[in-house]
């Protein structure tokens, strides 16, 4: 596994650093956002450290992005959403050098406009847990959907 000792996701990724998980496989990790959007708002990493989409390998791109249209209906599912914005920033913007992918809970003129977008705390911990949970519920139930779905 390519690690990076000075990267926040990497200490996610290996423990050093506590996250409110919400998924995990073999390609990638996804947890809540500390400073969400909207509750809900979650980020998924690829458990190999890469800077950017550019350096992500072929061979994990269809693997990994799964895991992002999971994720998404996962969380419009478990926030009542009408959708989710998706995004990435390569390089600029890019608050952690560490690949990830916001997957953020929409709905209609919920006050998101443009590309400056106030940040939030949670209430409290509580409520990070809480909404937590409620996307794993989701992802297990979205999981029973695609198995029954073969």
């Amino acid at each position: 596994m390519k690690e990076n000792k000075k990267c926040l996701f990497c200490d996610i990724i290996s423990n050093e650093e506590l996250a409110h998980r919400v998924f995990e496989n073999e390609h990638s990790l996804a947890f809540l956002d500390k400073r969400p959007l909207f509750p809900g708002h979650c980020l998924l990493i690829p458990r190999d450290h890469y800077e950017t989409l550019l350096e992500l390998p072929p061979s994990i791109i269809g693997p990994f992005f799964l895991n992002v249209q999971l994720l998404a209906k996962a969380v419009e599912k478990a926030m009542k959403a009408e959708g989710t914005f998706v995004a990435i920033n390569n390089k600029v913007s890019q608050s952690v050098p560490h690949l990830h992918i916001h997957i953020v809970p929409r709905k209609r003129k919920d006050g998101l406009r443009g590309f400056f977008w106030p940040r939030n705390k949670y209430k409290d911990e509580q409520e990070m847990e809480e909404v937590r949970n409620r996307i794993c519920q989701a992802i297990r139930d979205i999981g029973q959907i695609v198995k029954n779905e073969k």
